[in-house]
């Protein structure tokens, strides 16, 4: 069952801020990076390749946990716990989106014609469960 992420959350997310990702590997170990958000309601939407490890972590277990820091208060901090669906629908659009919204730039431009680096995805995040600190949770 989904949650609703609060306000002060939704306010950040909305931001230039980086989300820190964790999936879990085949051997259960704990795999993280940082990526760029979209918030699309109480989702999270981000962008990555099919090719990549944490796509293929979701492949195969579609457990996920996202870590957002607020830039501003350093100590304030959610952690959203949930689940992933992935799709090729509208992947050009959102990287591109990502890429102006990070960048100013869109994607092929700010990747120095690198754009074609796999087959993109769009990986959704629907928040199961959302704990931290600070008032972001």
């Amino acid at each position: 069952m989904s949650v609703a992420l609060s306000d002060n959350l939704k306010q950040v997310l909305d931001g230039q801020v980086f989300i820190t990702v964790a999936t879990v590997q085949p051997d259960g170990a704990p795999q993280a990076s940082p990526v760029w958000v979209k918030r699309d309601g109480d989702d999270l939407l981000f962008s990555t390749t099919a090719e990549r490890v944490k796509a293929r972590n979701l492949s195969r277990d579609p457990r996920v946990s996202v870590v957002v820091v607020n830039p501003a208060a350093p100590y304030n901090y959610a952690q959203v716990y949930g689940t992933a669906s992935v799709t090729t629908e509208g992947a050009r659009e959102l990287i591109d989106e990502l890429s102006v919204k990070y960048t100013g730039k869109d994607y092929d431009t700010f990747s120095g014609g690198r754009a074609d680096d796999g087959t993109r995805i769009v990986v959704r995040v629907t928040p199961e469960k959302v704990s931290g600190q600070g008032d972001l949770h």
